[in-house]
């Protein structure tokens, strides 16, 4: 059978049960889902030679690991080229590009170091979200940023946050398209601290400090992100759950970021994501897989990933939550890490858009509670499949078995030869 005449004997299955593929593929076409830069070289960016610091941490030494700008873009439009759907571009401020003989550091960054970040944003008509980068750094002291007790160091990264702020709207105004800003730092303590109070206290003065540089909501959203512990964190951490989602709740037009990794191994986002929904015009989500914690594994078409899917379609929340893959593995293939991440959030969108959601609430509600679990269970052997290969059709992008083909041909011909 080809490709149409299976999907057309899919189209129908699911016309059966009220679904419209056509409407399904049409919408997930629209949906804007952020590509992050740091997939492709292991979060080293161009503004640092030293390690990793913050409780983040990169395993493998895969070949072909991108060093230069240019390397990385050119990684970057390979792997769009083997994903559906719409994008947009993630950036962190160690990824600022200086010219020759230049430099900034991270408090005097400005919008031209990253206009050929714009430039690239524009050749492929996408937007930009951006993230100002708290670790990594000599002026992290003591393992602290925004919540130092040593007022010089804090000072030097509350102004580069607000850089982060101007850079921002830069961005939105270049591409049209507005920009999430997402502030997250690894600051905490290995044990058990004296004082959880007061680095938090410093904290909220130091974001407030940040979001008060000028700037229009409309075009620049900031983001606050937790993160329940680090390596080398392991006992505080002064951005947790309750102290960001207060914040947020507390500071107009501040969303709440919820990366899937950041929490207890029995705490589940998609069952979040519309209790957040129920209280904030917007959210904003950084996709990820954890393992045993915020390990950053390639998202996969998995059950939590679905179910994050689904609670945003279910909630009519596709225009209200931001969405952003969050990874790194330098252990495998840097593209195909990159490719199956996104294809699997867009599987996990599609298929959403592929469930009886009106349906499946109205037995619920009605107290159906069995039919309710006949009928979940049989749309799991639904052929989706069949949709999803249509849907690669439509974007002009090979299907699931053709596509690693062309990582393998990048990498003989370009990444060996780096």
């Amino acid at each position: 059978m080809t490709v149409q005449e299976r999907y057309e004997a899919a189209r129908k299955m699911y016309a059966d049960v009220g679904v419209d593929t056509d409407a399904a593929i049409a919408k997930l076409k629209e949906i804007p889902v952020s590509l992050h830069c740091w997939q492709g070289d292991d979060v080293t960016g161009f503004d640092h030679d030293g390690p990793l610091t913050g409780g983040i941490q990169t395993t493998g030494n895969y070949p072909g690991k991108a060093k230069t700008p240019e390397q990385l873009m050119q990684d970057m439009e390979e792997a769009m080229s083997l994903m559906p759907g719409k994008k947009k571009l993630n950036l962190h401020a160690s990824y600022a590009i200086f010219e020759k003989g230049e430099f900034a550091d991270r408090d005097k960054l400005e919008p031209k170091h990253f206009r050929k970040w714009v430039d690239f944003a524009k050749k492929h008509h996408v937007g930009i979200d951006f993230n100002p980068t708290f670790f990594s750094h000599d002026k992290v002291k003591d393992g602290l940023t925004l919540t130092s007790p040593d007022e010089e160091t804090r000072k030097f990264w509350i102004e580069h946050g607000k850089a982060c702020i101007r850079i921002s709207e830069y961005f939105a105004k270049e591409t049209g398209v507005p920009c999430v800003m997402n502030i997250w730092i690894g600051d905490g303590y290995k044990d058990i601290p004296a004082d959880r109070m007061g680095p938090r206290m410093r904290y909220k003065d130091s974001i407030e400090q940040i979001i008060a540089e000028p700037h229009d909501p409309k075009l620049v959203k900031p983001c606050v992100e937790s993160k329940v512990f680090g390596i080398g964190v392991e006992s505080y951490t002064a951005g947790s759950a309750e102290f960001t989602l207060t914040f947020a709740a507390t500071h107009e037009n501040v969303l709440p970021l919820m990366d899937n990794g950041h929490y207890h191994p029995t705490e589940v986002v998609s069952d979040k994501i519309p209790a957040l929904l129920c209280y904030f015009p917007e959210i904003a989500l950084h996709i990820t897989r954890p393992v045993r914690w915020d390990s950053d594994h390639v998202v996969l078409f998995d059950d939590e990933t679905k179910e994050m899917a689904k609670e945003i379609v279910r909630c009519d929340a596709i225009d209200r939550v931001h969405m952003a893959l969050d990874y790194f593995d330098a252990s495998i293939n840097r593209i195909s890490a990159w490719t199956v991440g996104f294809r699997s959030w867009q599987k996990a969108l599609l298929s959403a858009l592929c469930t009886p959601n009106a349906e499946l609430k109205k037995l619920q509600d009605e107290n159906r509670l069995t039919e309710l679990m006949v009928m979940q269970e049989e749309l799991k052997t639904f052929p989706f499949g069949d949709v999803w290969t249509k849907y690669c059709e439509v974007c002009g992008v090979p299907a699931d078995k053709n596509w690693f083909e062309e990582v393998e041909r990048y990498e003989k011909e370009v990444l060996l030869n780096r």
